[in-house]
This record gives C-alpha cells, structure tokens and sequence, in this order.
C-alpha cells in the first residue's frame, strides 16, 4: 500500500514536471516579421536569440566567420516581387540569410540554399553578398530582431539589430 502511494505521488510529481517543461518558452524564441513595400510582400522568419549576459559581437557572433543571424534553423528572407538590396539584384522566391560579421564592416549573405539547419552554409549557393552599414543602438537590443522598414524617401529598410548593434540595408522593388 506504502509502495503504491510513493509510485503514484512520484508519477504526479513528474507529470507536472514535463508539464512545466513544456510550457517554458524556448530560448530562442521564433517569429516571422513582414512589410508591403512598393506593393511587394518581403518577410523575413528566424529564431530570436537573447544576449542574457553575453558578450555577442566579436565572441558568440565572432568577426570573419560567416553568422547564421538567428538560431536554429536557417533565416529565411521570402519576396514576391523582384527586388533590389544594396545594389544585388534578389529575384522574388525564397532564400537564406546568412552575415559576415566583421568589427568594422559587415556583409548580408543572401543564399539560394533553403530549407537547412542554421549552420549548414554552401558559399556556391550565394546569390550574392551585400555590405551592411553598421551603427550603434539607442540603448541595449537583448534579443535579436530584424525588420523591414518603409524609407520615407521611397523603397525600405532591412534591418537587423542586437546587443548594441544595428545593421541596415537599403531595399526597392525593381519596375
């Protein structure tokens, strides 16, 4: 009789465990963010990654080694019109997005290859890479978030921000 009641307190007591488990959000959090600009529908889906205490630029994100830019799976930039991105021309489909970080200049990666782990990079499939001004945030970014922003002088803004970093590229939708 003992017995049973252990085994059935022990089976509650990790029943509710998993249970809190599973309810924690994950660390690196998913999102999609998504802009009409000129009438074009670009959207950009990756996992949200925080600082929590960490250095990021030049230790986690180290210079000279080509970034992921989010967690887990692969960062996806899709668009149904043709664009232009910092002079690259990016046909409307669906791609990867990679950065190369560096302390000084960084470059966006738009890649060909989709539908891969994060870290599974192929440079052959680069569609072409595209320099990225780099500039200081108002204060603290602790998770990282990429959007696209209406340029009040016409076409948008790419921009991906974390710790106390800014990154932008200009974008317009090619007539």
């Amino acid at each position: 009789m003992r017995m049973s009641k252990t085994l059935a307190a022990l089976s509650a007591i990790l029943v509710c465990a998993c249970g809190i488990a599973q309810a924690q959000a994950p660390k690196s959090p998913h999102e999609t963010t998504k802009a009409t600009i000129e009438g074009a529908t670009i959207s950009v889906e990756y996992g949200r990654p925080s600082v929590r205490g960490r250095k990021i630029m030049g230790e986690l994100v180290p210079y000279g080694k080509v970034w992921r830019t989010g967690a887990d799976e692969a960062t996806t930039l899709t668009t149904d019109k043709d664009l232009q991105i910092g002079g690259t021309s990016v046909p409307a489909g669906k791609y990867t997005v990679y950065t190369l970080p560096g302390q000084n200049d960084w470059q966006l990666i738009v890649n060909k290859q989709t539908g891969q782990w994060g870290t599974e990079y192929d440079q052959k499939q680069d569609l072409g890479r595209i320099p990225l001004k780099k500039a200081a945030t108002a204060g603290p970014v602790e998770q990282l978030t990429i959007s696209i922003d209406k340029n009040p002088a016409g076409g948008g803004v790419l921009k991906i921000a974390w710790e106390n970093t800014e990154l932008t590229a200009p974008l317009t939708v090619k007539k």
